[in-house]
């Protein structure tokens, strides 16, 4: 008797659907503020904060960088402890999707496994559940920081 292994295919259905959620969670988080440069900073303890950051703006597209930021004082951690991605929200189909993670410059939708850089086959999909787990731990405890000018 022989088995036979079945290869991961990407669920579309899926992937659509996180993205939509990620969008939505995102739009809470920038809080129509998409200007080039804008930055957020949710401070979820002492220990640890998330920075949101506008790279660009177009018409039907936003592209931002989230990162993870550990405020260890006197340590400096290595790149593995300071994760980061690169999302690209679409407004058009109202969809935010990781297209840049760490060190990989562009996820396919799918890798052989094993591989060279041992990504998961559907590594493109574990990301985005990543990016959500992310977002809502921002709204849920996040603390966010503001600037008040005051005019007296």
């Amino acid at each position: 008797m022989s088995v036979v292994v079945k290869k991961y295919r990407p669920h579309l259905p899926t992937l659509m659907t996180l993205c939509e959620v990620n969008y939505m969670l995102l739009l809470r988080i920038l809080a129509d503020k998409e200007q080039v440069d804008e930055q957020r900073c949710f401070f979820i303890s002492d220990f640890l904060s998330y920075r949101v950051q506008v790279n660009e703006v177009t018409r039907y597209t936003t592209l931002i960088t989230i990162s993870q930021e550990a405020n260890i004082h006197g340590h400096n951690l290595t790149e593995l402890f300071r994760p980061k991605m690169v999302v690209r929200l679409y407004h058009d189909a109202r969809m935010a999707e990781v297209i840049s993670n760490q060190d990989v410059r562009q996820i396919k939708p799918r890798y052989d496994y094993p591989n060279d850089k041992m990504h998961l086959p559907d590594e493109k999909l574990q990301v985005n559940y990543f990016l959500r787990e992310w977002l809502q731990l921002c709204l849920q405890l996040g603390q966010v920081h503001i600037d008040i000018e005051k005019n007296f």
